[in-house]
């Protein structure tokens, strides 16, 4: 198929195909689709207008390496004073936007801010992928149909109510838009007129863009006015294997076990919360609060999720990490032979990528403990060796 496909819409009656096949047919078969929740064939045909397969979208879904960084590596790339001064500056600009979501919602600004600069820099870079184009692309493409088919049916709903154009709406390769990058479901299910002048405008209004971020987070279970991520100190004893987000306790327990804050005090004694070592027990250490699975809903990818969480707490008040001194990262090709040999273990790693995501730490835990290692997670070359 080539790059840029010109689209043929045809007359007869559209195979309902979920994902690849003939594009006119793919199309057909979501148009038919949005009417039946009726949506108006007028305006499903205007929406796919001149629509087409982007393989520059495809090029971007494929090119993903930055996640095989490790957390230090991927925090210090993604956190330069230029983005704390502006969440400052920021913070102050829209201070009222603020006070009302931190009211109404329980979220710190923080939070926000955090995602605001990871996202698109305070709304200075949006993308320039034609959004439309890029859903359609990803929805008929067979890797994660199940996401972007539904995306795409909520962009047509989008584009009734006005609320974009599918010619010349742009923005991230993966169909997100606007200042906190949100996919058009959540645009449509969770959008927020922030500004009072009664359109829902996530590209151009912050208040706007904050107020639905907000309002997603909160519909993805945000618990309002507890924490998310805190650095703590551990004791040298600690049974490893008891740490990770697949292991809880209260944080009473966790304080009985010699867990402590390394500023301030730890949240509340009766959460549930979960150690989490990014890079083992010789590095970084934090206590992972029930807020902080909702940042998952956010994004998918462990190395991020962790760094905006922790970044969150740095713009609101906390201290550079204690990086420790972790055994050195694998490389990517390192990573994928040790994915080969837990797979070959029985293990679901979620695929050989090379990242160091949940169901490989996952993995990793349960070997090390098998092998009689401490079993922090993190993997190494003596792992990859033994197994």
């Amino acid at each position: 198929m080539r790059a840029a496909l010109a689209l043929i819409l045809f007359a007869n009656a559209a195979s309902a195909q979920t994902c690849g096949g003939p594009v006119g047919a793919f199309i057909n078969g979501v148009k038919a689709e949005a009417q039946a929740t009726g949506i108006p064939a007028s305006v499903t045909d205007a929406f796919f207008q001149g629509a087409q397969i982007e393989q520059s979208v495809i090029n971007a879904d494929r090119s993903q390496g930055v996640f095989q960084k490790d957390f230090v590596s991927f925090s210090r790339a993604l956190i330069s004073q230029n983005r704390i001064d502006n969440g400052a500056v920021y913070g102050n600009r829209f201070d009222s936007t603020f006070d009302t979501i931190e009211a109404r919602f329980g979220i710190p600004r923080g939070v926000l801010l955090a995602f605001w600069a990871f996202e698109t820099d305070f709304g200075q870079v949006q993308g320039n992928f034609n959004t439309r184009n890029a859903l359609l692309t990803l929805a008929h493409d067979c890797r994660r149909p199940e996401l972007f088919r539904p995306q795409l049916i909520a962009a047509i709903e989008l584009y009734r109510r006005g609320g974009m154009n599918p010619a010349t709406t742009t923005g991230a390769w993966a169909g997100e838009i606007g200042q906190l990058q949100k996919l058009p479901r959540e645009i449509v299910r969770q959008g927020m007129d922030g500004d009072g002048d009664g359109i829902v405008d996530l590209k151009n209004s912050s208040p706007d863009a904050l107020m639905t971020g907000a309002n997603v987070l909160s519909s993805l279970g945000w618990r309002a006015n507890e924490p998310w991520l805190q650095e703590i100190t551990l004791p040298s004893d600690l049974d490893w294997s008891q740490t990770g987000l697949n292991h809880k306790a209260s944080v009473s327990d966790w304080a009985r076990r010699g867990v402590r804050a390394r500023t301030g005090a730890l949240g509340p004694s009766n959460l549930d919360a979960s150690i989490l070592l990014p890079m083992g027990r010789n590095g970084p250490a934090f206590l992972a609060y029930p807020n902080f699975e909702v940042y998952f809903e956010w994004n998918k990818s462990f190395v991020y999720v962790t760094t905006a969480a922790y970044f969150a707490t740095r713009l609101s008040g906390a201290p550079v990490y204690d990086a420790g001194n972790p055994t050195p990262a694998l490389s990517g090709e390192e990573m994928q032979q040790l994915q080969r040999k837990l797979t070959a273990r029985g293990h679901d790693v979620g695929g050989i990528d090379g990242i160091l995501g949940a169901m490989t730490r996952e993995a990793v835990q349960a070997e090390q403990a098998r092998l009689g290692l401490p079993a922090d997670a993190w993997p190494t070359r003596d792992l990859i060796n033994r197994l």
